[in-house]
């Protein structure tokens, strides 16, 4: 991942915020065999939405997303003192890499959360490994099989259905954005090339359209505009966050309904 810029905000201060926080809360876990958490499971703090789609669909149930869904790039958020205060409660803080504050928000909490690091890819089969993993990590193994059950068989609907509209029944041509080929992969296209995520260069941009591809798969979350205006490719935003409701199917059905319209002309 390229190297992004955080803007971190004074961590010394967040945590008089956090412990004003945790004095009006009183959770005193003395009388409670759970520890002091929600029952039902662990506690789960998760920097994104997507981190917490992926801890739903691992049979998490007690989860608090830090960062809104309304943030376009997660890596530029704030950290704010309540933040803190749902880490130093939490059993797990599920982080990507490509979020560097994530150690630093547990460290100024001081928390004794175990930090897992969350690969982020949409890819099926990564999707349902990552799951599993997690699952293991939770204790909640029964519910994360279930859900991989019942993801695979949405998954192969959605890729059947795209196969039923390639153009003159031949795959479709692509390039696209590192964190879309999943959804390139899931409408069986042919991957001519990829870009980013660090800003693509004018020679990268040259040699893909030599590509010829029918279509472009962007990211939504960090798009820099049309990226072959001149090929007469269509080019699609393909989104990787899932919503509040930290749904990872929808995902995936949008991508689909935005690649069949794109296919079929609509």
């Amino acid at each position: 991942m390229a190297h992004i810029r955080v803007r971190f905000t004074s961590l010394v201060a967040l945590s008089v915020g956090l412990a004003l926080t945790a004095v009006g809360c009183g959770n005193d876990s003395s009388d409670d065999d759970t520890g002091g958490r929600p029952k039902g499971g662990p506690t789960v703090v998760v920097t994104t939405t997507w981190e917490g789609a992926f801890a739903k669909a691992a049979g998490a149930e007690n989860i608090t997303v830090i960062v809104p869904s309304s943030v376009q790039h997660a890596p530029d958020y704030d950290p704010k003192p309540s933040d803190l205060a749902a880490v130093a409660g939490a059993d797990f803080v599920l982080y990507a890499p490509f979020e560097p504050y994530a150690k630093k928000i547990k460290d100024a909490a001081g928390s004794k959360a175990e930090l897992v690091e969350v690969g982020l890819d949409n890819d099926a089969d990564k999707v349902t490994a990552e799951v599993t993993r997690l699952a293991a990590v939770f204790g909640t193994q029964p519910a994360g099989a279930a859900w991989n059950t019942a993801f695979r068989a949405e998954y192969d609907t959605l890729r059947k259905g795209l196969e039923g509209t390639w153009p003159s029944g031949r795959a479709p041509t692509v390039v696209a954005q590192v964190f879309s080929v999943w959804a390139a992969k899931m409408a069986g296209a042919e991957v001519r090339g990829t870009y980013g995520p660090e800003a693509v260069t004018a020679s990268q941009l040259s040699d893909l359209a030599k590509k010829e591809p029918a279509l472009v798969l962007d990211n939504a979350h960090m798009t820099t505009g049309k990226v072959l205006p001149e090929s007469g490719a269509r080019q699609i935003e393909i989104v990787n966050y899932p919503g509040k409701d930290l749904d990872l199917l929808p995902v995936y059905r949008d991508a689909a309904s935005a690649l069949r319209k794109a296919m079929t002309g609509a």
